[in-house]
């Protein structure tokens, strides 16, 4: 029989890790429960643990922190890793873990964003910043997905044997979904309904600060798995840059026969070289990128 880890990364959820851990034991009582506690200054730890749960503390701040960890340290066959703030059903958990089990995918994606989510969510700049992702995704890695920040997802051994976490906050779920698009792994996306939080139960996602790391997190991994494209981008920039410092020293030069403004003439052969040094970046990267692909690939065929 398959082992099947129940994965709670859980942060003051007093309110509703019980609720979480009773309901999901409900509908997969073979799962093993792990709650790994970051730092809570309620009484979420003694609550999971009276409930059943492996209570495993985490020092380090941040989901990816945890999820790190939990990773390292657990060995399954199917994980299955939920928000520990009853936002999403424990009811379609078989379903979500099924495709892992039978072998047809690598991860499997609890989508919100295709049911209930924009019209039970009030938080307009979260339903914004979805959208946001949602298009960056598509727009830079030319894959669509339709919910790249649900923290309802399924996961195979391969998938988290092979994952690096690189960062320690809610980056997590847009690393997560990049690497598995970029390494081919088999993506399934199962709508779901999404719940709002109980009354008393805050978010732990900073709009505004988390946002702006998420954005910057596609734009590395852009720079990481794709640089020909990212430094191709800025070459582009630099070389538009150049033709417009070196237009108008050169109709000077037709006119007069002299460069009077060698300043102007200097910028533009300095941009030109950045350009010329980005393009450079960009195909030793890219040489460097397909290498570790190679190695990566041979990995995953290991599993």
């Amino acid at each position: 029989m398959k082992k099947i880890a129940l994965l709670l990364p859980c942060y003051n959820e007093e309110l509703t890790i019980g609720k979480v851990i009773a309901d999901f034991r409900r509908v997969l009582p073979e799962a093993e429960v792990f709650v790994y506690d970051n730092n809570s200054t309620d009484k979420s730890a003694e609550i999971a643990a009276a409930a059943g749960a492996k209570v495993v503390p985490v020092p380090m701040q941040g989901k990816g922190n945890v999820v790190r960890s939990m990773f390292r340290d657990i060995e399954a066959d199917c994980y299955l890793m939920v928000d520990s703030d009853d936002t999403y059903p424990a009811e379609v958990a078989p379903e979500i873990i099924k495709p892992v089990l039978e072998g047809s995918a690598d991860m499997v994606c609890g989508d919100r964003l295709s049911t209930t989510y924009f019209d039970i969510n009030k938080r307009k700049f979260h339903n914004f910043g979805n959208s946001l992702v949602c298009f960056m995704i598509k727009a830079l890695f030319n894959h669509k997905v339709s919910d790249v920040m649900t923290g309802y997802r399924a996961f195979s051994r391969r998938f988290v044997k092979n994952f690096p976490v690189m960062h320690g906050g809610f980056e997590l779920e847009t690393e997560m979904t990049i690497f598995a698009l970029e390494r081919h792994l088999h993506i399934v996306e199962m709508p779901i309904e999404y719940r709002d939080r109980p009354e008393g139960s805050e978010s732990k996602l900073n709009t505004y600060k988390d946002g702006i790391r998420v954005i910057f997190t596609i734009l590395r991994s852009l720079r990481e798995y794709r640089p020909m494209f990212f430094f191709g981008i800025l070459a582009i920039l630099f070389f538009v840059l150049a033709v417009g410092f070196f237009v108008p020293v050169f109709i000077d030069f037709v006119n007069t026969g002299k460069v009077p403004r060698f300043p102007t003439l200097i910028c533009s052969v300095c941009s030109g070289m950045a350009g010329v040094i980005m393009i450079t970046c960009g195909l030793i990267l890219n040489s460097i990128k397909q290498h570790f692909a190679i190695l990566m690939e041979l990995n995953l065929r290991k599993k």
